[in-house]
């Protein structure tokens, strides 16, 4: 199957599944199509056990599909790109500090936390699994989905400082939770018990700080580009060649893609580019990312729920993912706890925020794509199932559950801050 086959069977699937769920299903996009992909595939595996034939020409199109590769290589930078570009940057200076905090001391935290509550959760039910791999999976869990949080919560009633600390802590925890899964992989692979830890730390500052400065670099050239002409078919052209261009020089030069693109996004779309009031430039290129944006994001939903036609293995895993989603939801909470505890004399966050801020963290494309990376041994497979429970979990029980979750806390009545 060649690649415009590819893609032109995976524009028709989305295509269908969004008109099926507008149509009649009417939820928000992103659920609502999750929801179809993962019922279509369920039942195309249940069909194997009738007629084998049928699962064959039905998986096709995801066998043909190089998830990991698609969604970190290619997908990833534009999605990013497109939320930063697009985020409200008067907000975000105003919640940096729970944002930062969040998306660096948070995943770090969440991902120690879910490592070793699994190990020993794990060994209730006689499983074993190296602590090493219990904090691997703890890091492809730990960052939140950014597609997947945008997508719901723009629809939601969160309070603005809420939408925007969960915005951009999901714009900017995958960088580190990519980082994190890198070091902790290569770490497993050096066969060693030692942990070098200046290594480690210069590995780190590398990846995150060198991609934040390419990042800002280059969107600030793009940038002095864009505003310097008017012609919006060549402006449309730069912000796709800034991100192409980031993606390939990060991973040349072994940076952080999300955290280049993200910082990129941001610093060009912190300005505007019009070059009089009369010029629309900035809004429009604005709309164009916000279009990309849905698209991309509806084919993702689409690829995950295809993904799970070829993993039949998920019928063993049952205890594992369901033990899975209740260890990430704790330790999302003990996450986003900690630091905000310490710093509960200059954040005005309510605990009422706490309980939002770790129902809203949802899991999304990223999560199954670093899973689908790992090398093929017997605890790849603990990790892919988990990460696939708690992708589903999330974006739809998490996913359907959140407004009312909303409406529940903010019901008007005070509340004490966090003491």
């Amino acid at each position: 199957m060649n690649l415009f086959v590819i893609i032109a069977l995976l524009v028709i699937v989305s295509a269908f599944y969004s008109y099926i769920n507008a149509r009649f299903i009417k939820l928000p996009v992103t659920i609502g199509i999750m929801t179809i992909a993962t019922v279509v595939s369920i039942g195309i595996i249940v069909l194997d056990n009738v007629n084998p034939a049928f699962q064959k020409y039905l998986t096709a199109l995801a066998k043909n599909i190089d998830f990991s590769e698609a969604v970190l290589n290619i997908m990833l930078g534009f999605l990013l790109f497109a939320g930063s570009f697009n985020l409200d940057t008067n907000k975000l200076k105003r919640e940096m500090r729970p944002v930062l905090l969040l998306s660096t001391i948070g995943v770090i935290l969440s991902t120690a936390a879910f490592g070793i509550l699994f190990y020993y959760g794990m060994r209730l039910f006689d499983i074993k699994v190296p602590l090493m791999y219990c904090f691997l999976f703890g890091a492809v869990v730990s960052p939140t989905d950014p597609v997947a949080v945008s997508a719901i919560i723009k629809n939601s009633k969160l309070p603005n400082h809420l939408e925007t600390i969960i915005t951009g802590e999901s714009l900017f925890n995958d960088g580190i939770g990519v980082v994190l899964f890198i070091t902790i992989l290569e770490f497993i692979h050096s066969n060693t018990d030692k942990i070098d830890i200046t290594q480690t730390a210069v590995l780190f500052c590398r990846e995150v700080f060198g991609g934040i400065a390419l990042g800002m670099v280059c969107g600030y050239f793009v940038y002095r580009l864009m505003k310097s002409i008017t012609d919006f078919q060549t402006i449309v052209l730069l912000s796709l060649a800034l991100v192409m261009g980031l993606s390939v020089l990060a991973t040349y030069w072994h940076l952080s893609v999300p955290l280049a693109v993200v910082s990129a996004g941001i610093v060009s779309g912190i300005r505007s580019i019009n070059i009089s009031n009369k010029e629309t430039s900035h809004q429009s290129l604005e709309r164009f990312w916000k279009l990309i944006d849905e698209i991309l994001n509806t084919i993702l939903f689409v690829m995950i729920g295809l993904q799970i036609v070829e993993l039949p293995f998920l019928n063993n895993y049952w205890i594992t993912g369901s033990v899975s989603i209740v260890l990430i939801l704790v330790a999302r909470w003990v996450s986003i706890s900690i630091p905000l505890t310490f710093l509960r004399r200059s954040l005005s966050l309510k605990y009422k925020d706490v309980n939002i801020l770790t129902w809203a963290g949802l899991r999304g494309g990223i999560s199954i794509a670093l899973a689908l990376s790992l090398p093929h041994n017997k605890y790849r497979y603990i990790i892919l199932a988990g990460s696939y429970f708690i992708v589903i979990f999330s974006v739809i029980v998490q996913g359907l559950s959140l407004n009312r979750l909303i409406r529940r806390s903010y019901e008007p009545q005070e509340e004490e801050l966090i003491s």
